[in-house]
């Protein structure tokens, strides 16, 4: 049997910026309106993400996931468009997306990303919330929110008792079943980063500790990262990968985008991950392969 390929891109942080209106840009919206026009709009690009989007579909994958941020500021008049690029990427059964912290901006249009992108959210028991679970060939993708409104300057997220609860009981189901199980989330496990961090990652960690799952992704950080977080049976590796719509500056890389070949391996699984970027002329290509699993 071939192997079962996921591909993985976050942060698309679609644009251009619809223009707000006056009244849209109170508190927290105001900082990264100023953000956005002075710098943001410089190297977040519709046609880097269009030219990822191209590359990724070429390589075929069996299932595509988004770790968050399809929007910036959670305005109203980005939701529709940011709905239809995601039709454009694929159908819900082929396409998992989950919230970033852009997409609940501000509390007044939190709901909108539930609401925009429910289809892409729904668990195989038909419930919308999180956590959920959609099972993909031999893949079991449980979607995490970590995606809350904060206060200006801040872009934390966290999970809630309730939803740590919950998944500790999807976890010790799914131990039971032969399946490779990807956690889906949008902040990083690990951060040093004091406004970035997920607030109640330590309990996240802990819980995985216990339980264990094969292989973590998220978004948030916009650069390649690969940290590997302690599992019951061995260490578990979590990807980070850079915005799907950034040009190279500074620190940060330009756009890329993960794609994993998961098959069983004996008694275990063999994960093995691409790394595809933009590169000159806005040429996507391959910057790196290994083996995780």
């Amino acid at each position: 049997m071939a192997p079962f390929t996921l591909a993985h891109l976050s942060d698309p942080h679609l644009a251009p910026l619809p223009k707000p209106r006056l009244i849209e840009l109170a508190g927290k919206r105001a900082f990264g309106y100023v953000n956005w026009t002075r710098n943001r709009h410089k190297y977040q690009r519709r046609e880097v993400l269009d030219a990822l989007v191209a590359d990724m579909k070429a390589q075929a994958p069996d299932h595509i996931a988004v770790t968050g941020d399809l929007v910036n500021l959670a305005l109203e008049a980005e939701f529709a468009p940011a709905r239809a690029w995601l039709d454009d990427v694929g159908p819900p059964d082929r396409v998992t997306t989950i919230p970033g912290n852009h997409d609940a901006y501000v509390r007044a249009t939190s709901h909108r990303f539930g609401e925009t992108f429910a289809p892409y959210l729904t668990g195989d028991d038909g419930s919308i919330g999180f956590p959920s679970v959609r099972r993909r060939g031999p893949l079991a993708l449980i979607s995490l929110s970590t995606a809350v409104p904060t206060l200006p300057l801040m872009a934390t997220g966290t999970l809630g008792r309730d939803q740590l609860a919950s998944l500790e009981g999807i976890l010790e189901r799914l131990a039971t079943e032969d399946v490779f199980r990807v956690l889906l989330v949008h902040h990083p496990l690990k951060s040093d980063a004091r406004q970035k961090r997920m607030t109640d990652a330590a309990a996240l960690l802990a819980l995985l500790k216990r339980h264990g799952v094969e292989l973590i992704l998220h978004g948030h950080d916009h650069v390649h990262s690969t940290v590997w977080v302690e599992g019951p049976n061995g260490d578990i590796p979590a990807l980070g990968v850079p915005s799907a719509s950034a040009l190279a500056h500074g620190r940060y890389p330009a756009a890329a985008y993960n794609l994993l070949s998961i098959e069983k391996d004996n008694a275990g699984w063999r994960c093995e991950q691409t790394v595809r970027s933009l590169g000159a002329g806005f040429q996507v290509g391959q910057i790196k392969h290994v083996r995780l699993i």
